[in-house]
């Protein structure tokens, strides 16, 4: 028996792994937008930022910014706010932006002699009431979770999307609410993780959305990993947002231009 053990140890030990080098289709780099003007409860909402990226092979670490775009947001057609670049970070800034619920905004992007336009209306957004906690939820029973209430507003179709920022954990949770079933009741976003504690800050933000947008996180949360399924579950597939390329539509960018007000509530964790 010793011996057997031993040859087992040895086999363990010195057996080699083949490298097996994934060949990957390769394709041009998209733009990817990521333009969400928010308007937080309290605040003047004056200071917005648009984040401009390139897509990047599938291994690669790094995103490359999108550099030396020109960036403008136009409200009712007249009033015309310009983003500018912060150094070479595709980050792109203004601090004099007017935000207008129910408004209409136009934003528009020259990048590399392609224009690129998407158009959204700025939507509401009910402050959040309190929050509730469970100690012993999900399926271990160590679970934190956190009931988050807000009070929807009767007879409006109305759509939410909830953020949990925590720093204990990397990703923000997501998730998409829409009112068919429970217009003019109080309703609740839902958290659950299991490495957050006593004394750990989650700052909950609800923002006001739009269907379309609300039919877009719902289709891309479903690729989510957490929330994909079996093996046998539909693989994931490009989302198109409501940014289009009108120089050459083949070209299509990926990302979003959204626009809310947001309420958020900062908890901590009993």
């Amino acid at each position: 028996m010793k011996r057997f053990l031993y040859i087992l140890v040895a086999l363990l030990v010195f057996t080699c792994e083949d490298v097996i080098d994934v060949d990957l289709n390769t394709a041009e780099p998209r733009l990817v937008i990521d333009a969400s003007l928010n308007w937080f409860k309290g605040t003047v909402g004056n200071e917005q930022e648009i984040r401009l990226s390139l897509t990047a092979p599938f291994f690669d670490d790094d995103v490359p910014a999108a550099t030396g775009a020109q960036v403008r947001v136009i409200k009712n057609s007249d009033d015309v706010f310009i983003f500018t670049e912060e150094g070479n970070s595709g980050i792109y800034r203004n601090s004099n932006f007017i935000p207008q619920l129910d408004e209409t905004y136009e934003l528009e992007v020259i990048y590399e002699g392609e224009t690129y336009i998407a158009t959204e209306t700025m939507k509401s957004v009910v402050p959040i009431d309190f929050v509730e906690q469970e100690n012993e939820g999900g399926f271990s029973g160590e679970d934190t979770e956190l009931k988050a209430y807000y009070t929807d507003p009767a007879n409006i179709e109305n759509y939410y999307f909830f953020e949990f920022i925590n720093e204990v954990v990397p990703v923000p949770s997501l998730d998409v609410y829409d009112d068919e079933f429970t217009d003019g009741n109080q309703i609740f976003g839902f958290y659950s993780e299991d490495d957050v504690g006593p004394g750990d800050i989650v700052t909950i933000r609800n923002y006001g959305i739009s269907q379309r947008f609300y039919e877009f996180m719902f289709i891309l949360l479903q690729q989510n990993p957490e929330d994909g399924g079996g093996p046998f579950e539909t693989q994931p597939a490009t989302v198109r947002g409501n940014c289009q390329n009108i120089t050459n539509p083949d070209n299509f960018p990926l990302g979003y231009f959204r626009a809310s007000e947001v309420a958020e509530f900062i908890y901590t964790v009993q």
